[in-house]
């Protein structure tokens, strides 16, 4: 495997630009904390945080709203839209708005840490990949904070998804990557999914397409604040979805 020295390293950290998406709703009691561990662990990275807010009602666009003036409009972008839209789109909508070379898709709820960040810029600027994503599911990886069904239903849907589509991937439904910004306009534009198979859809399709992807074991921690957006309804769209890839990938 070819190394890269550390040096050579932070002198591409510096050429390349990371625009971190964020969808958000209701994640008044979470962004601040999630927009700090960024800054914090990103310290030497050029980025930038593009909020995509779904018309919160709990005040959320105004806790962003004052960490502009912060952190400053410029690392911060609030682009709102009027109503909850799903999470696909939301991502769409954040690409559209997205001015690095590579992309980053993470949740605001905390269950992503922001600590894993530069192991995974590390990772694409060792290996070349066109991906990287965290994984719950090889060693070092894991999951704190869910009880043993929710653990159950989460490994049994990636058992399925891998028995049926061999993505390639360890752990199908995790939403925090990085993307070259290239391939993520790519892969999203094959998509067709709008709800939480919407990650499925896009590691799958970047596999059929042959991108070069890469996995970071992380701990994925159950949100501390505000309540999951996972319902009964999702868990039926994800079904659908599976048997949708199936026939078209």
């Amino acid at each position: 495997m070819v190394m890269i020295s550390d040096a050579s390293m932070e002198v591409t950290e510096e050429k390349n630009k990371y625009s971190i998406i964020v969808p958000t709703y209701n994640e008044r009691l979470n962004i601040a904390l999630i927009i700090y561990l960024i800054f914090k662990h990103l310290s030497n990275v050029n980025f930038e945080v593009i909020v995509v807010d779904d018309g919160s009602p709990d005040g959320t666009q105004d806790i962003v709203e004052q960490l502009q003036q912060v952190y400053g409009e410029d690392r911060i972008l609030l682009r709102a839209r009027p109503k909850k839209l799903g999470l696909g789109t939301a991502y769409m909508h954040g690409l559209k708005h997205a001015s690095g070379n590579f992309v980053v898709i993470m949740d605001a709820d905390l269950s992503h840490h922001p600590k894993y960040l530069p192991s995974f810029i590390r990772r694409q600027m060792e290996t070349g990949a066109s991906i990287v994503t965290g994984t719950r599911y090889v060693k070092g990886g894991g999951v704190h904070g869910w009880n043993l069904m929710r653990k159950l239903t989460s490994r049994g849907a990636n058992v399925l998804a891998h028995t049926l589509l061999w993505p390639g991937v360890s752990d199908l439904t995790g939403s925090f990557r990085l993307y070259r910004k290239s391939v993520l306009e790519d892969v999203i534009s094959s998509c067709v999914s709008k709800g939480y198979v919407f990650q499925m859809e896009m590691i799958v399709r970047a596999s059929r397409k042959g991108y070069h992807i890469e996995e970071v074991p992380i701990t994925f921690v159950d949100r501390v604040y505000g309540s999951s957006k996972l319902g009964g309804s999702e868990i039926v769209e994800y079904l659908k979805g599976l048997v949708y890839l199936l026939v078209t990938t």
